[in-house]
């Protein structure tokens, strides 16, 4: 404001100035940043600089004469404001306001005005000096700045994905958005005025750790930590904290912001990540374990089978009882270890051009006992052509020996099986198709998914593991293929189709 107070004592300095009269009111004249000029006792405009011709548009010849509230707008005229200024100038010695005024063409601009009474000797009012700047430059630059600050504060308060509040400097808080209402539970006016301390552990607040929050980041402008924090319901939840330190530019701690994330889903999915991590280590220790036992045991009734002892029928079934629930043993040992490996990104593919025929004949042919065993109807056609893909012969059998397998081992006896593979348009297409109990609608997108088996209960030893169409998707995923699974409903049959890529020019 230095630069308006040799404006403002113009007109005082007028009646003791030591300048001849001619000398200064050509100082005052030539003032361009200013409106300068006298009024007498009633308010009429006596002179007028070339300051206020350029402020406010209007000649001396235009305006000497004029009343000065022709300048205001008009709501500031009907309620007298003009009469007011000029009458609280004589009452204190001086006015000053800022507001509306008006130019010549019409246009406001924001004004900053002094007015001074000039008094004779005797007191006698003699009329008022008024000096007026256009500050309208500097009320629009401060409205941009408050318009900008109230975005941010609207922004911020609207955010309900962080916890944002202010604190003063001894950690209180000043400022509580939506977030934080969400996240931590407490309402604006139950936490306004508190410790932020309320949020951390009692364990945290026993070891001191919120005021070594505070300590952190005014010595390192910032602190940030990831650790419990508590919930106005006690509840607990896992937090990432930032911590910023706030001045005033020069140096001086104004408070803090703090800003909380709630981060229970990520850690639960990490924790989530681990057990699941521990469970591929676990499957594939069990599996090796399991492994260890099957060699000797399949030895055991190869050595039963060539002893060249007859078996009575009632040893002969016992064997062969023992050698089919040890070849489905094997198989889900097999299965297990398969499913740790692609897990852990283990499980390589040898792969070499190969017709897909050649793997669906072998797995009809591993199959072909179940189907015998539960006297189910199978029918194959196989394409006449051969449907040469780039593949693992051994992996791509073991995928169709899980869907042959699957699809006997929930279609009742006496059901039918059907099994085709054709060539469609670039793809190796091989469908396997049952009428079997079908798949439930709220089942069907977790078919494919680890140990999921649909409603099937623990007695039911068809049920297997689960396993099976997770590998299968797996490995056909490994070799750039689909796995799709189609049923119209419990007890309507279920059927699967892999593509796979045909080689090009094929």
């Amino acid at each position: 404001m230095n630069d308006q107070k040799a404006p403002r004592s113009l007109a005082l300095a007028a009646r003791g100035s030591a300048h001849p009269p001619d000398l200064f009111q050509r100082l005052v004249e030539g003032v361009r940043d200013y409106a300068i000029f006298m009024l007498d006792a009633g308010g009429h405009v006596m002179s007028w600089n070339s300051g206020a011709q350029r402020i406010k548009g209007y000649s001396a010849s235009e305006i000497i004469g004029q009343h000065f509230s022709k300048f205001y707008p008009q709501e500031a005229n009907d309620r007298k404001w003009p009469q007011y200024e000029l009458e609280m100038a004589v009452k204190q010695g001086q006015f000053e306001d800022e507001g509306w005024r008006v130019r010549k063409d019409g246009t406001q601009f924001w004004a900053n005005v002094v007015i001074t009474p000039m008094v004779a000797d005797d007191g006698t009012l003699l009329g008022f000096s008024k000096v007026t700047r256009d500050l309208t430059e500097r009320r629009e630059h401060e409205e941009r700045l408050r318009q900008s600050e109230e975005r941010f504060r609207l922004l911020l308060e609207g955010v309900r994905d962080y916890a944002i509040m202010m604190l003063d400097n001894e950690g209180r808080v000043t400022s509580w958005n939506a977030g934080a209402q969400q996240i931590l539970g407490y309402d604006a006016a139950e936490v306004l005025g508190r410790s932020f301390e309320i949020f951390s552990t009692p364990e945290d607040r026993a070891a001191g750790r919120p005021a070594e929050e505070l300590r952190t980041a005014t010595l390192n402008r910032r602190a940030e930590e990831q650790g419990w924090r508590v919930r106005k319901d006690g509840t607990r939840f896992w937090a990432d904290v930032i911590v910023t330190a706030l001045d005033d530019g020069h140096g001086h701690l104004r408070g803090f912001a703090k800003v909380t994330r709630d981060l229970s889903d990520l850690k639960r999915m990490e924790n989530l990540q681990e057990q699941g991590r521990h469970l591929t280590e676990f499957l594939a220790m069990l599996a090796h374990e399991l492994r260890n036992p099957l060699a000797p045991l399949r030895n055991a009734l190869s050595v039963m089978a060539m002893s060249g002892e007859e078996m009575t029928p009632r040893i002969a079934w016992s064997h062969g009882v023992m050698d089919r629930q040890l070849a489905q043993l094997t198989r889900l040992v097999d299965d297990l270890l398969d499913v740790s490996r692609v897990t852990r990104g283990k499980l390589r593919l040898k792969t070499e051009p190969m017709d897909l025929n050649v793997a669906l004949s072998r797995a009809i042919e591993t199959a072909r006992p179940l189907f015998d065993e539960r006297r189910q109807h199978f029918e194959a056609t196989v394409s006449a052509k051969p449907l040469e893909i780039n593949g693992d012969l051994t992996r791509v059998t073991q995928v169709l020996v899980n869907l042959l397998n699957n699809a006997a081992k929930y279609t009742p006896e006496g059901g039918r099986i059907e099994v085709i593979s054709f060539a469609h348009g670039e793809d190796a297409v091989v469908r396997v198709k049952d009428t079997g109990i079908g798949i439930a609608p709220q089942n069907m997108e977790h078919i494919f998914d680890l140990f999921a088996q649909g409603e099937r209960s623990l007695d039911r030893t068809a049920g297997g593991l689960g396993i099976g169409l997770t590998l299968a998707r797996r490995i056909v995923d490994m070799h750039g293929g689909d796995i799709a699974v189609r049923s119209e409903g419990v007890g309507r049959g279920s059927e699967f189709e892999v593509k796979l890529p045909l080689l090009r020019g094929r």
